[in-house]
């Protein structure tokens, strides 16, 4: 047809072609469209088309212990612990202390059997597979009797060919190990040299060698986490059968060539095949008018075929960019392959334009290396948090579940999350949410804070579960980097475990086995469109130049960094590393009561409880909490014991939210400059954006997806433009940080107020600065000495000091304020009369708050009703304000009053 329509069109007017040109190509599209972008699955009607049957074996299954004592049904995808619960016969896990009531669900060996059917018509399929998307995590599995396969890693994807094994009328049983006790034996079976570390701190009430099973790690206890080392089926199950060949991965990966401004897209189709193929494969991208046809021919067994289609270049392509800096364009591609025997399989995939780019080049003035993210040429700062598991069990992570997250990420101006290596490789519906939300992530392989076995079995397996991944995630934008583990490059150089000096070399080389020889060689042969790095927190080619570790793999001046400091005073900004990214930081805090109260008795609303102390798994967490907050706050004095726990779990709050803001502050506002050699900050990531269940943690927001103080904070500190202060040798400095993609000329507003007024004492606007495009730039400086002595009575202790920018005389980004002391030192503070009414807006509600005072951490709290507030936590000058509640589930007027506590620091006196 295309040769048709260019011998006609050379008989036709300029006007017509180009009339008739876009009419068939209209056409073309549109025909395509629909042979391609349909169903995968086609009715055996259609003659010559490929199908794949599945039969899926989710849903009931027969569950039983080892014994046989017990006996009951079972949802797959599921784990015993959610089958147990879901039948009555044990309580809610997180209630109290069942983690430690329930350790015999672990240590137990359960059996999951079915049978299923396959019809005639089914039967008389040439091939059949059955395919495991995930068990968890040792397992024996067997059809008709017969064992089939064993598997060792809940990471992989496993296939086993059962063909000729099937029947009519079938029985499956998948029989599982306690993790517990094969984590165990693998570590005793290892006798040339132990790995630590044996086992979790005391603190953390876990499980021992978590570092010799695949498994996420976390599920034998983190300080953050319980320890339930759960068993099951807890992805799909499935029977495939074919007769030629199937689809097992499609992969797609954008390629740009600058030096024709050309858009490509590298496709890599990955085949099971059962007797040889010769024919053709057509890739198609309508949006773009692009297609191209390619020979191909699949050998018996696995096989991949590799293409690369062009983009039309007439076609404008709008790039992926990340949240804030762009849209989140995505492409349909189709794919069609048709062999010379005239049988035809159809797929779709979607496909984004963008590159990425590490950086690591010297910087002027400074020693070291850069450490900093292109997309698609331009520098960005990375700001966001890291991504612990949402449930320890993973059935009850809905997509519901993973939207609200995530959605609560991009709400608070996020555009990175580290997907931490302690836990799983997230579900396909994560991955794709972060593609649409422009969520950039940083994803590690599963290893953390541990040494590992390099036997041939245990590399075998990991080997397997890293071509899985790597293919199974490769074509989604929003991945920007693999990352080997988390912190064992530091775990060595820094000797966690104690290990004797004669001995380092042996773990030295199990590293570099592990993760550069195995898991890097994997990446680079599977996916070159990303960079790789072998650890986090790294000194990255520095670490490499250093033979993978290096001697400080916490060098500010490479790479990134993770830096915890409880006790120090998180307001000296100087205690911070000036680092070039920091990928982990952060500060421990409790969930609000209500959250709390649906896991407890009243017998645990106390700070000092035995419960409190249970769910503390970071050692000494609870004390370091109220240290930390003494230094700058008053502790709480009421005299009810119930009043005195909540005040208590909402002052951690504060002085979380506070103190992450203090130093992410510090990170942003160090993106341009140098001081004494160090500086050029390009990402802050801060530990942690959720809960795994209802308990002390770094997180800001709690189980069941509340937020707290410090998400509402990081919707403010992450805004694209917002002033941040300091003080420097009795200076105040207020700098400019933007992420906007243009420069602008900003003044900065100053108002000084007195604790005991609402009504400023001093306002000034300085001249305007220019703030270039993603820089921060110094727009205001002045000894508070001299802007005190501006305001009339004003000293440390008795004022404080407000700005926001402006341009043009119109507020650009969140207003800020600057505590010239602390607050249980401000002289004129008094207790507010806080006071709110609720009126419906359409879908939403305004909360109209009255104040007579200033009310520093004014707390809304919404109780049960589901939902997030416009802002909170807030510093309130005004005498009245108005609050937007968004909800997450249907509530009324009434409902939402009548839920509604607010909250204040002067509320705690």
């Amino acid at each position: 047809m295309r040769s048709l329509f260019l011998s006609f069109s050379l008989l036709l007017p300029a006007e017509m072609k180009s009339f008739i040109r876009k009419r068939v190509a209209a056409y073309l599209i549109a025909g395509l469209l629909c042979m391609l972008l349909g169903s995968t699955k086609v009715s055996g009607a259609v003659p010559n088309k490929l199908v794949v049957e599945t039969l899926r074996l989710n849903g009931n299954w027969t569950l039983k212990n080892k014994n046989g004592s017990l006996t009951l049904t079972a949802a797959v995808p599921g784990c015993v612990h959610s089958a147990l619960l879901k039948q009555g016969l044990i309580q809610d896990p997180y209630y109290r202390f069942n983690d430690l009531e329930y350790r015999w669900i672990a240590l137990d060996n359960w059996t999951y059997s079915r049978t299923f059917s396959l019809s005639s018509e089914l039967r008389k399929r040439k091939k059949f597979n059955l395919v495991c998307e995930g068990l968890d995590t040792v397992s024996t599995i067997s059809i008709n009797g017969v064992a089939i396969g064993k598997t060792d890693n809940m990471f992989r994807r496993y296939t086993f060919d059962v063909t000729g094994l099937l029947k009519e009328n079938n029985v499956i049983e998948v029989s599982f190990l306690s993790a517990v006790a094969y984590a165990a034996q693998q570590s005793a079976a290892h006798t040339s040299y132990k790995v630590p570390p044996d086992c979790p701190p005391a603190v953390q009430k876990g499980e021992c060698h978590a570092n010799f099973i695949r498994k996420a790690q976390c599920s034998f206890s983190w300080d953050w986490g319980p320890s339930f080392p759960t068993q099951g089926i807890w992805r799909a199950i499935k029977v495939e059968a074919y007769d030629v060949f199937q689809l097992t991965y499609l992969t797609t990966t954008p390629v740009y060539d600058p030096s024709i401004n050309q858009w490509s897209v590298e496709v890599e189709l990955f085949f099971d095949v059962a007797e040889m193929a010769v024919g053709h494969v057509t890739l198609l991208i309508p949006q773009l008018e692009t297609q191209k046809t390619f020979e191909a021919t699949l050998q018996p067994g696995l096989s991949r075929s590799t293409f690369l289609l062009p983009i039309n270049k007439s076609m404008p392509v709008e790039p992926w960019w990340p949240n804030g800096q762009g849209n989140q364009s995505r492409y349909k591609l189709g794919v069609m392959v048709k062999t010379a025997g005239g049988h035809t399989l159809e797929a779709q995939t979607m496909v984004s334009f963008r590159t990425v780019e590490l950086v690591q080049e010297p910087v002027a003035g400074s020693p070291g290396l850069s450490f900093y993210f292109k997309i698609n040429g331009r520098p960005v700062f990375l700001k966001g948090s890291n991504w612990i598991p949402a449930d320890a069990f993973q059935d009850r992570v809905t997509p519901d579940v993973l939207r609200r997250l995530l959605q609560s990420a991009a709400d608070a101006n996020m555009n990175t999350l580290r997907v931490w290596g302690g836990g799983i490789y997230e579900q396909e519906e994560f991955y794709d949410i972060c593609d649409e939300l422009g969520i950039m992530i940083w994803q590690d392989f599963m290893f953390a804070c541990a040494l590992y076995p390099t036997e041939s079995s245990f590399i075998t397996t990991v080997r397997e579960e890293v071509i899985h991944q790597v293919r199974k995630l490769k074509s989604h934008p929003s991945i920007i980097i693999w990352s080997g583990n988390n912190e064992n490059e530091a775990a060595i150089a820094t000797d966690w475990f104690n290990v004797p000096l004669s001995k380092r070399q042996i773990y030295r080389n199990d590293y570099v086995t592990l993760y550069v020889n195995n898991i890097r060689e994997i990446v680079q042969n599977e996916d070159k469109s990303r960079p790789f790095l072998a650890s986090s927190p790294t000194n990255g080619d520095e670490s490499v130049q250093e033979g993978w570790i290096a001697q400080n793999p916490y060098d500010p001046h490479y790479g990134d960094t993770h830096f915890y400091s409880y006790l120090e005073d998180c307001w000296d900004w100087k205690l911070f590393p000036k680092t070039r990214f920091a990928s982990e930081y952060g500060f421990q805090s409790w969930p609000s009561f209500s959250t709390l109260q649906k896991i407890s008795a009243p017998e645990d609303w106390s700070y000092s409880s035995n419960f409190t102390d249970h769910r503390q798994h970071h050692l000494s967490g609870n004390k370091e909490m109220l240290q930390q907050a003494s230094l700058h706050f008053s502790l709480p004095a009421s005299p009810d014991p119930l009043q005195h726990y909540k005040d208590t779990l909402f002052l951690t709050q504060v002085m979380q939210a506070q103190c992450v803001k203090m130093q992410t502050e510090f990170y942003l506002r160090s993106r341009s400059e140098i001081r004494e050699g160090k500086g050029h900050t390009m990402g802050a990531l801060y530990w942690q954006l959720n809960d795994i269940w209802q308990g002390p943690s770094w997180s800001s927001i709690e189980y069941g997806g509340k937020w707290k103080m410090l998400h509402y904070f990081a919707q403010n500190f992450f805004a694209p433009i917002l002033p941040v202060a300091l003080e420097d040798e009795e200076i105040l400095l207020i700098y400019a940080v933007s992420d906007l993609q243009k420069d602008v000329s900003l003044s900065v507003v100053i108002k000084v107020y007195q604790w005991n007024s609402m009504e400023p004492v001093y306002v000034f606007a300085s001249n305007s600065t220019e703030v270039q495009a993603g820089s921060a730039t110094l727009a205001y400086k002045e000894p508070v000495k001299e802007l005190l002595g501006r305001c009339g009575n004003c000293t440390r202790r008795s004022c404080l000091v407000t700005f926001h920018l402006e341009e043009s005389g119109g507020q650009l980004g969140p207003a800020n304020y600057h505590f010239l002391s602390s607050p249980k030192q401000a002289e004129g503070l008094q207790k507010p009369k806080l006071s709110a009414t609720v009126e419906q807006q359409g879908g939403q509600y305004t909360v109209n708050l009255q104040t007579n005072a200033i009310s520093p951490f004014v707390w809304l709290d919404a109780g049960d009703i589901s939902g997030r507030f416009e802002t909170n936590g807030f510093l309130m000058l005004t005498k009245n304000m108005t609050v937007t509640f968004y909800p997450w589930i249907p509530t009324s007027t009434s409902q939402l009053a009548k839920s509604l506590q607010l909250t204040s620091l002067m509320s705690l006196s």
